[in-house]
């Protein structure tokens, strides 16, 4: 069993559906899947979703690229059932399509959301970790905080990991150039490791540059047990526990 602990199923790539590209999931063995909001719109769609699929769960937030649009936009999507954590959010300095002191603020705002409804905090951080450490230190950390999509190395992942962060692995780690990751992978402590695809985008080799989808969340999870010298069988164990700790409100 595999759970894709990220992944934007509303938008399912060229050629896909909603629905096929769940069932295709269901039949790779992917029993959770945790849809992300990046604005208001897509947090309604993630969440109609969730709620039309049994094994569907979805997530509230405003990504950097739109955090001009502020969490007064997706506050009342808190409550909604099968909502099970806040973002993705946090801080985008390699394309910088908000202002850097909008997307600081906004993200402040999200880390008191996640701390106010005890839901799980889903960060999205590029070229920006510093700030972000900054910020979640001054907020205080949610119980369970995730970083998506992680691309940090062995340093990144121990300022992540002493703070209690789950750590998500995407495609990214199957890539040639992510040596660094991959040893940050080698540094987590096993509990705190996590799998995602971050579909539609970051197809794992060696369906890198086609769109992805959660049925692929198999192969990164292969390639966490090689990096760890350990069986899939194991792999799978591992992060699907983490992920029902990382956000309980997936567990069965």
């Amino acid at each position: 069993m595999w759970v894709d602990t990220h992944c934007h199923v509303y938008d399912p790539g060229e050629g896909n559906t909603v629905d096929g590209t769940i069932a295709a999931a269901a039949s790779e063995n992917v029993t959770r899947m945790v849809c992300v909001g990046t604005a208001r719109e897509t947090s309604i769609l993630a969440n109609e979703i969730a709620l039309a699929n049994e094994f569907v769960f979805s997530t509230v937030g405003v990504h950097p690229h739109d955090a001009t649009e502020g969490t007064d936009s997706i506050r009342d999507l808190i409550t909604r059932k099968k909502v099970v954590g806040i973002g993705e959010c946090g801080l985008d300095y390699h394309y910088s399509h908000s202002p850097h002191e909008i997307q600081q603020q906004v993200f402040a705002e999200h880390i008191r959301l996640a701390n106010e409804t005890d839901l799980t905090l889903v960060i999205h951080t590029r070229d920006a970790w510093a700030d972000t450490f900054r910020i979640l230190d001054h907020e205080g950390m949610p119980r369970n905080v995730v970083f998506h999509c992680f691309t940090g190395g062995p340093d990144e992942a121990a300022e992540c990991l002493s703070r209690g962060g789950f750590l998500s692995f995407s495609g990214i780690i199957t890539f040639k150039n992510a040596d660094a990751t991959r040893e940050a992978l080698r540094y987590a402590q096993r509990d705190r490791i996590l799998i995602e695809t971050d579909s539609p985008y970051l197809a794992p080799v060696p369906h890198r540059g086609k769109p992805n989808e959660p049925a692929l969340v198999s192969l990164v999870g292969a390639k966490v047990a090689e990096v760890l010298g350990i069986s899939a069988h194991e792999a799978s164990k591992i992060t699907t526990e983490n992920a029902y700790n990382a956000f309980p409100g997936i567990r069965p």
